[in-house]
């Protein structure tokens, strides 16, 4: 059950990677102007906001989808994990507010997906399938011992630098 709870989480924090990239790359990168116009009624809640506005929006998601994906794949501060995820929930609460105040509810239903699904990382990996808990386990050393073997292992094996050798002249 853990193993499939864990399978669920790392696919929905990629979807939202994902998303938050994309999103973020059109509100770093392209013009307001353009970007009030790309997506016809979906997109008119730019005109609400300031270009800087819109560039810190972006730079949030970016942050977002790198905190959600590499802590935990590189074994660096994954609890940064669900505190992206809860940083994307606050984001998309926003969405939704902004939404509901402009009176898109047509549009909201995506945001509110979104917001539907990073709660279930924030809340997986605050929880039952967090990475200390999964550290305890030993899911993550299994997996980490496996990786140290095959780099071990083999013709081209390092050596490591503590390693003491044995001195070739004789002490005499």
């Amino acid at each position: 059950m853990k193993r499939k709870l864990n399978l669920a989480l790392w696919i929905v924090a990629g979807i939202l990677a994902v998303v938050f990239l994309v999103s973020s790359s059109t509100k770093l990168f392209v013009p307001k102007e353009k970007l009030a116009g790309m997506g016809g009624a979906a997109s008119r809640w730019v005109e609400d906001f300031s270009p800087g506005a819109l560039k810190a929006i972006g730079a949030l998601e970016f942050l977002a989808a790198v905190g959600l994906i590499v802590p935990a794949t590189l074994g660096i501060a994954p609890v940064l994990v669900p505190l992206a995820a809860t940083g994307a929930v606050l984001l998309f609460a926003g969405a939704v507010i902004t939404r509901l105040r402009r009176g898109e509810r047509a549009t909201i239903v995506a945001d509110l997906v979104y917001l539907a699904m990073a709660a279930f990382v924030a809340w997986g990996r605050f929880g039952p399938a967090s990475f200390t808990r999964l550290t305890q386990r030993g899911v993550i050393s299994r997996a980490r011992r496996g990786a140290d073997r095959t780099v071990r292992s083999g013709r081209f094996a390092r050596r490591s630098p503590y390693r003491r050798r044995a001195s070739r002249t004789p002490i005499g």
